[in-house]
């Protein structure tokens, strides 16, 4: 088992985050895509019931400076795709993915779903530097940019 000390640190595009943020308040989670399946399965299989914290990054910003964590979430788990897309449909997809063809037909492998998804106040953003790796334990530098999900420890703050 993994513990309380894992958690996972992953981009998505700012404007799936908005509009998840009604979805998730509507129907309780919210689902996004990844193609990073064995990364899930392995996290599924270390953490077994226990809930995960999420840090994300929100790309896509208009937001200036160093990149930062101005999000956070429970992931709950993940589903397998069907054909690339959500094995419920639009269910728990943001709204602003249908404005991308691909997005939500054939395009992810996985669909790793999160509850209580918040944006963190401007104070309370947290610098990319205060994240390590969860498996060289090295510390990301404060101009570190995630290009997909990965597994960190929870940061000390």
């Amino acid at each position: 088992m993994i513990g309380n000390a894992v958690a996972l640190l992953a981009p998505v595009p700012e404007e799936h985050l908005v509009s998840g943020l009604l979805k998730c308040h509507q129907v309780g989670k919210i689902a996004f895509g990844s193609r990073s399946f064995q990364l899930f399965r392995d996290l599924d299989a270390a953490r077994g019931t226990q809930p995960v914290d999420v840090y994300i990054y929100a790309s896509a910003s208009v937001k200036f400076g160093l990149p930062k964590v101005r999000w956070q979430a429970r992931y709950t788990g993940h589903v397998e795709a069907r054909a690339g897309s959500h094995p419920d449909a639009m269910t728990y997809r943001p709204e602003s993915t249908l404005k991308y063809e691909s997005d939500n037909e054939g395009h992810w492998a996985v669909f790793w779903e999160v509850v209580d998804l918040r944006e963190l106040s401007k104070g309370g953003a947290i610098p990319m530097n205060l994240f390590r790796s969860w498996r060289s334990r090295k510390y990301f530098v404060s101009t570190f940019i995630p290009e997909g999900p990965l597994l960190v420890e929870c940061p000390q703050i």
